[in-house]
């Protein structure tokens, strides 16, 4: 499957959750398993992972009757797994309950997934009595006993009607914030994303749902990775805390050079936004689950990058050792800014990534990709290490992810809120040539200030080229915080990109994050079109 297909397939987890099956009378109240049970921990399955990375790659192959290659988006929502057989369901003691995707529609791999109880481990047999087959018209009796699963999703105590947490299609996962509410994905590796040539999609082929300890507000799952290039085991330790938070253990075994190796890659959709208005033909104003980068660099520095939504692929690198954080926020949470009532996209959560332990050098990585459809995620970040991949060697990264509606880190600076953009000049002149304005609005921090406070705010800016010219920093009470505006003139009819960074500062003391962009001018025949006093001197003359 391409990128698109595979986007398009998450979005089963989007706006909305999976249907809540009608409760079938009950066949025996328990999950059945299947084979010998065996000994289960991280270091045998790490142990796994390295001896399959020694043999030839196979995947996981589709083994799907036709009946459920060919269902409809409907079809395959008909079909739900039956609530009087969600695992753990019969302990009145735990946190957690756990339901099984069914294969059909664009989850055509089985995954095999296994309980563990008590450090043993055994495999859950496919059973058609686990589903409810709905209006989909399959008949559960006629599919194959091996059939297997697709994958699965997390229930809390806090609320047994909708879901946590799902792990579905690839290695993509997803969980909600506060507000219980899906949004962007995270996945558990990223290979040559945003290269000349094919991604290359891992999945995790095989789960282990560990049993939790009564009234235990932590759930354990364990993950196998494969791929041609790779193969990985996972450990995720789930907590429901002010939304989701998962820690993460990996180890990878590389079998083979990986040119572009994405660690803990997080996935979004950017489409419209305050900053950027390519697609402009849709009624609302904002359409996006992500808005900015955040990065909390090794040497303290806040950097906030606003998301674009670009004419064609675009691909930064923001060079870093031992970062602290990084994550695709949501910052924007007002209703009024996107006026959707049927996804709100206000609740969607930011996703936080907070490294254990050092990483080292490497740089964390933004791929944009231009998108028209809101249903196809186009934002991939994460973190690429300078370690060259070699085959046969051992890569361990720990790490914890934060699904929240606000990230557990937040700078102590003013923080970047809003960034606009749009034609330049000064109002009621003549424009003479053609230059483009930025305005960015900052917000906490130490503003605002007492108004017997002597504070001249000036803003830093820096730009890779052009000129910069009608530069200001004034407050906005609007926001208690203060406004930054400028205008760039690109150099001649050039339109390689250019880059910014800006922050204002107290004397020499800096009052907010450093607001990184990259601003691509339009080409010389095309400004004119951007440049109203263009249009004005010509009547005039």
């Amino acid at each position: 499957m391409n990128r698109r297909d595979f986007l398009k397939a998450t979005s089963v987890l989007g706006s909305a959750f999976l249907p809540i099956s009608t409760v079938l009378a009950a066949v025996d109240g328990s999950t059945k398993t299947i084979g010998p049970s065996e000994s289960f921990s991280f270091a045998w399955l790490k142990g796994l992972a390295r001896y399959i990375s020694n043999q030839a790659s196979e995947g996981a192959k589709p083994n799907l009757p036709p009946e459920l290659q060919d269902l409809s988006w409907d079809e395959y929502q008909a079909i739900s797994f039956s609530k009087d057989q969600d695992i753990w369901a019969d302990n009145a003691q735990s946190s957690f309950r756990a339901e099984l995707f069914h294969l059909g529609l664009y989850f055509k791999k089985p995954v095999k997934i296994y309980e563990i109880v008590n450090g043993q481990a055994r495999e859950i047999a496919y059973d058609p009595a686990m589903f409810d087959y709905g209006n989909s018209g399959i008949d559960g009796e006629k599919l194959p006993e091996d059939l297997g699963f697709a994958g699965f999703r997390l229930f809390y105590k806090s609320d047994w009607q909708r879901d946590m947490v799902a792990f579905l299609g690839a290695s993509y996962f997803r969980a909600v914030s506060e507000s219980m509410q899906y949004g962007m994905s995270a996945r558990g590796l990223a290979i040559d994303t945003g290269l000349g040539k094919p991604e290359e999609f891992p999945d995790f082929t095989r789960f282990w749902l560990e049993q939790p300890a009564d009234q235990s507000d932590v759930v354990n799952v364990y993950a196998l990775l494969e791929s041609d290039s790779v193969a990985g085991a996972y450990r995720f330790a789930i907590t429901v805390n002010d939304g989701v938070v998962m820690e993460v253990d990996s180890a990878l075994y590389p079998r083979k050079p990986i040119e572009r190796l994405g660690v803990a890659p997080l996935t979004s959709m950017y489409m419209v936004g305050e900053n950027d208005q390519q697609a402009n033909w849709d009624w609302r104003t904002e359409i996006h689950d992500s808005d900015g980068l955040s990065m909390y660099t090794g040497n303290g520095e806040w950097l906030w990058r606003p998301l674009v939504n670009p004419p064609q692929l675009r691909f930064n690198a923001y060079a870093d050792e031992n970062p602290r954080g990084f994550g695709l926020l949501q910052r924007d949470r007002n209703f009024d800014h996107y006026q959707d009532d049927g996804v709100f996209y206000e609740r969607r959560p930011s996703v936080w990534i907070e490294p254990k332990s050092g990483w080292g050098k490497g740089s964390i990585q933004l791929i944009e990709i231009p998108t028209l459809d809101e249903t196809f995620d186009n934002i991939v970040a994460f973190w690429n290490p300078d370690e060259p991949i070699k085959p046969g060697s051992e890569m361990l990264f720990g790490y914890r992810i934060y699904w929240r509606d606000r990230p557990p880190a937040q700078p102590e600076l003013a923080r970047c809120v809003a960034t606009r953009t749009g034609i330049g000049g000064e109002v009621g002149k003549i424009r003479e040539y053609f230059s483009w304005r930025f305005v960015i609005d900052f917000q906490g921090g130490p503003f605002p200030f007492d108004a017997d406070q002597d504070v001249e705010v000036v803003p830093v800016i820096e730009n890779s080229a052009g000129r910069v010219e009608i530069t200001s920093a004034r407050p906005l009470n609007e926001i208690q915080g203060y406004r930054a505006m400028f205008d760039v003139v690109p150099p001649g009819d050039g339109t390689e990109p250019i880059n910014l960074r800006v922050y204002l500062k107290a004397g020499d003391k800096p009052l907010t994050e450093t607001w990184i962009y990259q601003w691509t001018p339009p080409p010389a025949d095309d400004r004119d079109l951007h440049n109203p006093g263009h249009l004005l001197s010509e009547k005039q003359s």
